[in-house]
């Protein structure tokens, strides 16, 4: 790794790109945090769930729909889909244009509200771009290819229901300090969310082990060891165990606030070396994912501060994203270059294995990051159509 901790490298961030900032080392971290987002959001279209990918929606909790909760991401069920080709040459590409595009294939938008989203504006892609909504629906929009002057839009109805979320944590350290002041803030906002999200809860027995608890609708329920008891909803066809079913996952990065070091440095992925606030998410969502600081390092140095000609480019839409007096960013999980996402794209399909070797998994206890990609291959292939009747 070219440099020794992300700290270190947030450090070259501030000094090289946040200089012109009023906090450089905090607008730096915040770009981190960014940056850890944009790397989830393409593992995850990576993955083949492009279109079942939603972002910032408004999650209800578990059998108190009043209160929701804003999630990075959230994976849905695809109810009905289809492409159609329009002309490049639209200075935007919009909702009404790709909703009369739409309506002329015969697809049936009763019922639908029109949202005001642009799915390409100067060049600025909208990813996950949600251009209709219904009452228990998404209608969004993403380029599936883009040759000559025409372009392949893919158009999908999401269920409102997910069936799994992913949430990124991540706190900076400040000058002379252990760790982030916010750190367990943050872990508990993100336990919170996890332990209310789902009809799979867990509790704890008198011995402390973690036991597993989900109720059908008439109100029997099955208790049994936490994860034996995921992995059998997970692989069920049972309506009654997957219809408010969702996986919980979380992605955490900076290991000076999660995990204590050894006393040369080094670290060590067991529990005991877990500080509070990473057991505390780590007990809460279904899966825990440590973005460790030599993926981190990796993607920033070899794409943003150092890249080979190829990714000139992003380093480029980076450096304008975050130069001082710039217009709009456009190096966002919401709000990203057309053509930086292109070779984003390409460079997690040709770097899938090693992207991947990024991840840490946290818990559960002794599985990897295939078994998750299982996982949410399992949820995705669904009938959810009948599930969710």
């Amino acid at each position: 790794m070219a440099y020794k901790s992300v700290d270190k490298l947030q450090k070259v961030l501030a000094d090289e790109v946040f200089n012109h900032t009023k906090d450089p080392k905090k607008a730096s971290g915040r770009a981190l945090g960014t940056l850890v987002e944009i790397i989830t959001y393409y593992l995850l279209k990576t993955w083949k769930l492009n279109n079942h990918i939603s972002i910032e929606r408004g999650l209800a909790e578990y059998g108190n729909p009043d209160i929701t909760h804003n999630v990075e991401y959230s994976l849905h069920p695809v109810i009905r889909s289809l492409c159609v080709i329009i002309d490049k040459s639209e200075k935007s590409i919009t909702s009404n244009v790709v909703l009369k595009a739409l309506a002329a294939t015969g697809f049936d938008l009763t019922g639908f509200e029109k949202k005001n989203n642009q799915l390409l504006r100067n060049n600025i892609l909208r990813n996950a771009c949600t251009i209709a909504t219904s009452e228990n629906s998404f209608l969004l929009c993403s380029i599936k290819s883009d040759v000559g002057g025409k372009l392949e839009l893919h158009i999908y109805e999401q269920n409102k229901k997910p069936y799994a979320i992913v949430e990124c944590k991540r706190v900076g350290v400040e000058e002379g300090m252990n760790k982030g002041p916010q750190t367990i803030e943050k872990a508990k906002q993100g336990a919170y969310v996890a332990r209310t999200a789902s009809s799979l809860q867990k509790i704890r027995s008198e011995n402390g082990e973690m036991q597993g608890i989900i109720y059908k609708s008439d109100s029997s329920f099955i208790i049994k060891p936490y994860v034996n008891l995921m992995e059998e909803v997970i692989f069920s066809s049972d309506k009654e165990l997957l219809r408010k079913f969702i996986l919980t996952i979380g992605v955490v990065s900076n290991h000076g606030n999660w995990i204590r070091k050894a006393a040369n440095g080094d670290l060590n992925f067991s529990e005991e070396n877990f500080q509070k606030e990473l057991m505390v998410l780590a007990q809460s969502y279904d899966w825990l994912l440590f973005l460790t600081d030599k993926g981190l390092a990796d993607f920033i140095d070899n794409l943003l501060l150092h890249p080979i000609p190829e990714f000139q480019f992003l380093r480029d839409t980076f450096l304008s994203s975050y130069a001082e007096g710039k217009k709009k960013n456009q190096f966002t999980k919401v709000q990203m270059n057309n053509e930086a996402d292109k070779i984003l794209l390409q460079f997690f399909n040709e770097n899938l294995f090693a992207i991947e070797s990024w991840f840490k998994v946290i818990s559960p206890f002794q599985k990897n990051i295939a078994d998750l990609k299982g996982e949410l291959e399992e949820l995705k292939n669904k009938n959810w159509q009948n599930i969710l009747l």
